[in-house]
């Protein structure tokens, strides 16, 4: 890697739409893209748990990003992707409408999020960017998920790998 002696420093995020809002992961979580593929549905999981897939002899949970951020779901198309990111050490998938790019943002160009008040949880935005006229959300995976969600999400991987 080559080291930028600039205050500011470039940071790689993934960017991808769910319908029209602009999302980002940083890279270093990111383990692949995927073509969506069928999930298994799992039982009592929360709503927002599609199920899991086998890729390569892995089970991954599957999130359907949109139930996660209280959104409309919707139809599947030929742009429709799974992120497969790790976090805590548990591989899961994210269902996105698009992937878009990976984009370098400079992180003196990174603002916090806006507060909307105690009402609306945007506390897994860590930043916004401005990318061209796009604003684009950063994700901070960790805060996506709750702890024990994290750990049914673990445990929903064990399961499924241990019934094999």
């Amino acid at each position: 890697m080559e080291q930028n002696t600039a205050q500011s420093r470039r940071e790689r995020y993934l960017t991808f739409f769910l319908g029209e809002e602009q999302y980002g992961i940083a890279i270093d979580r990111i383990k692949e893209i995927i073509a969506l593929m069928k999930v298994t549905y799992v039982p009592k999981t929360p709503h927002f748990v599609k199920g899991v897939i086998n890729l390569r002899g892995s089970i991954i949970p599957i999130i359907d990003t949109r139930l996660r951020f209280g959104m409309p779901e919707c139809e599947a198309d030929m742009h429709t992707a799974i992120i497969i990111v790790e976090v805590e050490k548990v591989n899961i998938g994210f269902i996105v409408d698009r992937v878009e790019e990976v984009a370098s943002i400079e992180s003196s160009s990174l603002g916090a999020a806006p507060k909307f008040g105690s009402n609306v949880d945007t506390d897994f935005i860590c930043s916004m960017a401005q990318i061209e006229e796009n604003v684009v959300m950063i994700l901070d995976l960790l805060k996506l998920f709750e702890a024990d969600e994290l750990v049914s999400l673990e445990q929903i991987q064990q399961t499924q790998t241990k019934g094999e």
